[in-house]
């Protein structure tokens, strides 16, 4: 039964928990132990993740939750899950989580100020960014294509700015000035109402999406807030939905406030949800073409396909003209598009240029997300760098097939393959493209 795989699930939690502490204090006797800012962070987290009473906690809650839908349950064998999960909760995780923030307060003095290479003078960052980008891509090569990239997308942000009447100022400060005058009023909480336009969103692009794809997903996707206790410092993200069709695909969105980001709404919905990472993920687990630890992605994300997909999903619904009449729109998925060349340059600094944290927030990139690329080196410039492999994919097909080039098939060649390198994905493109060019 799901609820027992459940309990046992949260049984060994503690366990893991004691692991990663043990690991952790290997690496510190190496010398190796997150910069300050990090720890805190981390620490801040844990606190409120601790401050409510076992029975309300979220892994208590969630069970809970998910459990009322379960029609042949019993009010008592609910009752006897919710207990079994609080004192799991209560005995043995409470006590772990609060053995990792003790950890963490006592590495908290021996932490330095900033990212520093390893004890030894080495850097693993060239090992860590090919991996994530699945290229042989040297951190000046990525750092360099940042800039170039920057470039050419404020130039294009400059432009529509303009044309909406924002003439003055870089375009960081003409963008940050549109986007505050479009904050909803804090009273009423508008939360409830921009979790609802997502919604909407994501429904036209199902609409929409038809006339790019022939390949959908059966399941249906949702839109939900992200829950309080990582609200402050998650990313939007998705989860898969369950392979038994018992749950939709969710496209997370953290709202912390007390603003929002109004600009890319449009945007952010297409990359976490459709044509993104739901046609994606969910395309690949129906995928019975494909063995099944292709299918539930087991050896890893792979994020220069997978985030590439998302970001060139983006770019798709643009070139489409999905943002027709919606200039505002355009220039968010513009935003968009910058914060990930934007990214290029701040993970390569940050990891083999000495950037300090400031620099990089000064760079345009926001604290938790710096704080993010310091704890996940590489994975920053998967996006960017996937997404025009992919376009270069495109166009070679498009060079080679000519009139006999069909989007939707081209989509196909992609979601069928299913998350792979990116050279993998080169040498499997090309023999599309060869098979389509028979007679």
């Amino acid at each position: 039964m799901d609820v027992d795989s459940y309990l046992a699930r949260l049984a060994q939690l503690a366990p893991v928990l004691d692991e990663g502490i043990a690991e952790a204090r290997s690496r510190a006797r190496q010398g190796v132990i997150p910069p300050k800012f990090i720890l805190q962070a981390a620490i801040d987290g844990l606190n409120r993740l601790l401050a409510s009473q076992p029975e309300d906690n979220v892994l208590v809650a969630s069970l809970s939750e998910r459990d009322a839908k379960i029609t042949a349950m019993t009010d008592a064998q609910r009752a006897a899950a919710k207990e079994s999960a609080t004192k799991l909760v209560r005995e043995s995780i409470i006590p772990a989580l609060g053995r990792v923030r003790g950890l963490l307060i006592e590495e908290l003095p021996l932490s330095s100020a900033e990212i520093y290479d390893m004890p030894d003078g080495s850097s693993p960052y060239g090992v860590f960014l090919q991996s994530n980008t699945t290229t042989d891509m040297t951190p000046g090569q990525v750092h360099a294509l940042g800039l170039q990239q920057v470039a050419r997308i404020e130039a294009e942000m400059d432009k529509v700015l303009r044309e909406l009447g924002f003439a003055q100022g870089t375009v960081r400060e003409r963008f940050e000035a549109l986007e505050a005058s479009l904050q909803p009023p804090s009273n009423p909480d508008p939360r409830p109402l921009l979790i609802a336009e997502h919604d909407r969103i994501l429904h036209n692009a199902q609409q929409r999406a038809a006339t790019l794809f022939d390949l959908r997903p059966k399941a249906q996707a949702r839109v939900l807030r992200e829950p309080p206790f990582t609200e402050n410092s998650a990313a939007a993200h998705y989860s898969a939905p369950a392979p038994d069709g018992s749950m939709p695909g969710t496209v997370w969105i953290p709202l912390p406030g007390p603003s929002y980001q109004i600009l890319e709404m449009r945007t952010l919905t297409y990359h976490e949800g459709v044509p993104g990472h739901h046609f994606q993920i969910a395309l690949q687990q129906e995928a019975a073409g494909l063995p099944q630890f292709r299918r539930k992605r087991v050896f890893g994300r792979l994020s220069a396909f997978a985030e590439g997909w998302a970001l060139y999903a983006e770019h798709l619904v643009a070139e489409s003209g999905w943002y027709e009449g919606d200039p505002k729109g355009h220039l968010g998925q513009l935003s968009a598009e910058l914060f990930r060349a934007r990214r290029l340059v701040v993970d390569t600094g940050l990891h083999s240029k000495h950037w300090t944290r400031q620099q990089a927030i000064d760079y345009g990139i926001q604290p938790s997300e710096v704080d993010r690329y310091v704890v996940w080196p590489g994975q920053a410039c998967a996006y960017m760098i996937g997404e025009l492999e992919i376009l270069a994919r495109r166009g070679k097909a498009q060079k080679v097939l000519g009139e006999h080039f069909s989007m939707p098939q081209f989509h196909n060649w992609l979601l069928q393959t299913g998350t792979v390198p990116l050279d993998v994905l080169k040498q499997v493109i090309d023999e599309d493209i060869a098979a389509a060019r028979r007679p």
